[in-house]
């Protein structure tokens, strides 16, 4: 496995998430197969493998499976320990268009003043908040945000991203207000290697994103929404709310750090789905 997570770290340069999601999944494969060797093994293999993973797994969680598997035949290829890879023969499950949950201005608006007080742990979630909305950022890029990555005086953030792809975004009043009261209470880090890390637990170690998810979830809670909430759904609602407002589709493209256009289009089918319910509540033979 050290060898297929090394390939997909640096040659690939997929995100840590990833690489161990695929060296984990390519380590079930390999003990599925009990004893007998990934180099001779062939689609029904692959497929019988699926077949025993997908109880309980949704389509899309399917399709993870078949691509961490997919990785894992492609390394076996560049090392020369086969010639093909199986999961070429093996069909995809069928995906349906995801929409998101998306929160409207008025909820991201009541969840971000829901959080009280001048409390470091309040200041801080709040700046986290203003950040994820206010930028759309992923939340691994907000957990891994460096203080040298901001440049208030031009009102820009530098994001390192997926593939470790960095990109410029803007960032308005807000959030850089948010994080300069932050800043004033921020706890010293707990090591030099932290000292650059925007966010930081109260013991001055690096924030983990399930912390962060845990707090999204409980600021949503004490604001009344009961939407299913996640640190994505401000990523959702920042991207929502600009083609709503007429941002070109290239431009939020950008923004998100997404490579394909085709990826970005979501958020076109969202802003549809909104104008139709309110056609159909408003029309005068509804």
């Amino acid at each position: 496995m050290d060898p297929f997570s090394y390939h997909l770290s640096i040659e690939r340069h997929l995100s840590p998430n990833t690489v161990e999601s695929y060296g984990a999944e390519a380590q079930r494969f390999l003990q599925f197969l009990d004893g007998r060797d990934a180099r001779e093994c062939s689609s029904d293999d692959v497929e019988d493998y699926i077949r025993s993973r997908s109880e309980g797994l949704s389509k899309r969680s399917q399709a993870h499976v078949l691509s961490a598997l997919r990785s894992y035949f492609d390394f076996l290829i560049l090392e020369g320990e086969r010639k093909d890879n199986p999961c070429d023969k093996v069909d995809a499950p069928k995906l349906g268009r995801y929409l998101p949950d998306v929160l409207s201005v008025e909820e991201v608006t009541a969840i971000i003043e829901s959080v009280p007080g001048t409390k470091p742990g309040d200041l801080r979630d709040r700046a986290i908040l203003e950040v994820l909305y206010g930028c759309g950022l992923r939340v691994s890029e907000a957990c891994g945000l460096l203080i040298s990555h901001i440049y208030p005086d031009r009102s820009f953030v530098r994001v390192v991203g997926k593939g470790d792809k960095e990109r410029l975004v803007p960032i308005g009043a807000p959030a850089l207000d948010a994080l300069a009261a932050w800043y004033e209470v921020r706890p010293e880090p707990a090591s030099p290697e932290y000292s650059d890390y925007v966010f930081l637990n109260m013991r001055g170690g690096p924030l983990s994103r399930v912390s962060v998810f845990n707090m999204v979830k409980q600021r949503a809670m004490l604001a009344g929404i009961r939407k299913s909430i996640s640190p994505h759904t401000f990523r959702h609602s920042f991207a929502t709310h600009l083609v709503e407002n007429g941002a070109d589709l290239r431009v939020v493209q950008e923004m998100l750090g997404h490579e394909s256009i085709l990826t970005t289009e979501i958020y076109t089918h969202i802003d549809s789905r909104t104008w139709q319910k309110s056609v159909l509540e408003h029309h005068p033979r509804r």
